[in-house]
């Protein structure tokens, strides 16, 4: 799961989503049916009643009813989706398997206006036809290049579904279809049609804070002139110390010549955190790949925090600075089939990789250069169903099942002292339409010097979320996440924390660590009808419980729970790159000691809390301790 700070959104933007909330309390407590009414008609849903009630205020002439008419779309109706087979993998493609493409065509649709399930759809309106007259369209050769299969050749098993999978997780794509036309297949080849839909790449965000002067600008474009390079930027400003400001720079280029072989390229100048490297990579991107890799150097400079006694009042901290060499191999072998109708999706993978770190700066006597070599063995099976309203906002999600099981070994040559290394995984999936989404990981992973296990960590983690719950156009969904972090035998400075999406949302302290931690959240999530802007409105309520240990050896549910409990709501437009704005109301029962935080805070930010996990075999690597 990605660990990201709290983005600040505009103190205006806040205000008036604010006014926009209360205007939908008001309206209901106010607005009263008139005497004529109808008996089916005080039968209405809530959100009928909720709709008509906002409605009639956007048409009286009040500021209140310019402001609603201005920005509510009333007639937004939920669009009809086709191909929601619950299983991503329709069977009626069986039938076109190793049949030739005769004819690939392509249709790229740009964000605003333009249905992928309705391709007479048009924008209607000035502002749809501005954004898109903004907007380069995604090259039909990008398109292309993502497809697994090829003009004149054989089509294989899963190249269809897969190419649709890949399409949709490109950064600036939102949706995909990939049809077969009927009409036009023959006993031995097909016709195929590719269409998909642009996010509107360029976007950005920004904060700032009247009282400290101090702000925030982000800009990125993550579709350049429609050829899929990606760039962004940040720049802090008016920071108190030990510098004022800060930078931050990102290119990618993805699938370089049809090769699924990206670059990236990273220049981060913080106070706390520099960063240069540059990769080369290519993971195991579909079930078909059998070779992946990458090769790439790192140059890093960063403060870490130390173990602070109990009568101290403020952090301590340690700076280390290293360069590093990173380069993996993996190759996946797939079972033989003998049908030709059915592809294996069980994988055995076997990797290699070699890490070469030197350090330049080292806050104590743990930290060594040295030169680690790991080889690791797995078997994969994996597959995708496709449903909405899970992590976004109507947007067609691709939700991985399956099993991964690893070993991994290696042998760490260092310049004070060598030492061995174990680890192995084992997370699997389960979802169906009716039960939900349930996953499950269980991880170990620990050094051996010299008959001493040492830098060891148990790692559990198990996620569900309920099937979606509708009423009308309303939907609901609960989300539960449960996860521990053991540490055995870890260095001092070795430390977790709770910290936001590490344990307790909105939860700031850097006095609280420990090296045992478990946690967990709950979350209901209601997707509302409301669209403010072209931006779908969600509230939530949630609740966050996360214990924390020190040593090695004490539990962390003797410890007194941190607790958290709030609500809030979320802003997000799917045809936009910007963030989700997700503005926070949290009540913190327990405080942490020397704190400066309040038993209420309200908080904006823009991280995800829940996420999927992937049944794709990664690198080999050290267990991660965070």
């Amino acid at each position: 799961m990605p660990y990201l700070h709290p983005k600040r959104t505009r103190l205006p933007l806040a205000c008036l989503l604010c006014m926009l909330l209360l205007c939908v309390g008001v309206c209901q407590a106010q607005v009263q049916q008139p005497d004529s009414v109808q008996a089916d008609t005080v039968r209405q849903s809530l959100n009928d009643r909720l709709i008509q009630n906002l409605k009639q205020m956007s048409e009286r002439k009040t500021i209140m009813g310019k402001l609603l008419r201005a920005l509510l779309d009333f007639d937004r109706n939920e669009e009809e989706v086709y191909g929601m087979d619950a299983e991503l993998i329709r069977k009626e493609y069986e039938q076109h398997n190793f049949k030739v493409v005769r004819r690939i065509d392509i249709l790229t649709l740009d964000p605003f206006g333009y249905s992928i399930n309705d391709t007479s759809r048009v924008p209607s309106n000035f502002f749809e036809k501005a954004g898109n007259s903004l907007h380069v369209r995604t090259g039909r050769g990008q398109v292309r290049n993502k497809l697994l299969f090829r003009k004149m050749e054989p089509l294989e098993p899963l190249a269809l579904i897969e190419s649709e999978r890949l399409l949709r997780q490109t950064r600036y794509i939102i949706d995909a279809r990939i049809i077969v036309n009927e009409e036009t297949t023959t006993n031995d080849s097909v016709d195929v049609f590719v269409i998909t839909r642009d996010i509107f790449s360029l976007g950005g965000s920004g904060s700032y804070s009247p009282s400290s002067g101090r702000g925030r600008v982000t800009l990125r474009e993550l579709n350049f002139l429609g050829q899929g390079h990606q760039i962004e930027g940040s720049y802090r400003f008016n920071l108190n110390r030990p510098r004022p400001w800060e930078v931050a720079g990102y290119y990618t280029v993805e699938n370089i010549g049809r090769s699924y072989i990206s670059a990236d390229v990273a220049y981060v100048d913080k106070n706390y955190y520099k960063e240069k490297s540059v990769f080369l990579s290519r993971d195991f991107f579909s079930l078909n790949t059998k070779y992946a890799g990458a090769v790439g150097a790192s140059w890093i400079d960063e403060r870490i925090l130390l173990p602070s006694a109990p009568e101290d009042t403020a952090a301590r901290f340690g700076n280390v600075g290293y360069a590093q060499q990173d380069v993996w191999l993996g190759r996946a072998i797939k079972f033989k089939s003998y049908n030709l109708g059915y592809e294996t999706r069980g994988r055995v993978i076997l990797g290699a990789r070699v890490i070469n770190t030197n350090y330049t700066t080292i806050p104590t006597e743990n930290f060594q250069s040295n030169a680690l070599i790991l080889g690791s063995m797995g078997y994969s099976t994996r597959k995708y169903y496709k449903d909405r309203y899970i992590f976004g906002f109507g947007r067609t999600e691709d939700i991985p099942v399956g099993t991964l099981f690893s070993v991994t070994g290696g042998y760490q040559d260092g310049t004070k002292w060598d030492r061995r290394y174990f680890g192995t995984s084992l997370a699997f999936a389960r979802y169906g339409t009716n039960f939900g989404y349930l996953y499950s990981r269980v991880g170990y992973g620990s050094f051996l010097r010299d008959d001493r296990w040492e830098q060891g960590v148990l790692d559990v983690e198990a996620m569900y979320f309920t099937k979606l719950a509708e009423w009308g156009n309303w939907k609901l969904r609960h989300y539960l996440l449960g996860r521990s972090t053991l540490g055995i035998n870890r260095y001092p400075e070795e430390l977790l924390s709770i910290n936001n999406e590490s344990g307790v949302r909105g939860f700031r302290s850097d006095l609280v660590r420990g090296t045992r931690r478990a946690s967990f959240n709950y979350e209901a999530n209601l997707y509302t009808p409301l669209s403010l802007l072209g931006f779908r409105l969600a509230t939530f309520l949630y609740a966050d419980l996360a214990w924390l240990s020190t040593g090695n050896q004490s539990s962390p549910f003797k410890e007194k729970p941190y607790r958290s409990y709030g609500i809030g709501f979320r802003l997000r437009n799917e045809f936009l790159s910007f963030s989700t704005i997700q503005v926070t109301l949290g009540y913190y029962p327990q405080l942490p000691p020397n704190s400066s935080m309040q038993g209420f805070r309200l908080y904006e930010s823009s991280a995800p809390f829940y996420n999927f996990r992937h049944f794709q075999f990664d690198r080999p690597g050290v267990a991660e301790f965070y």
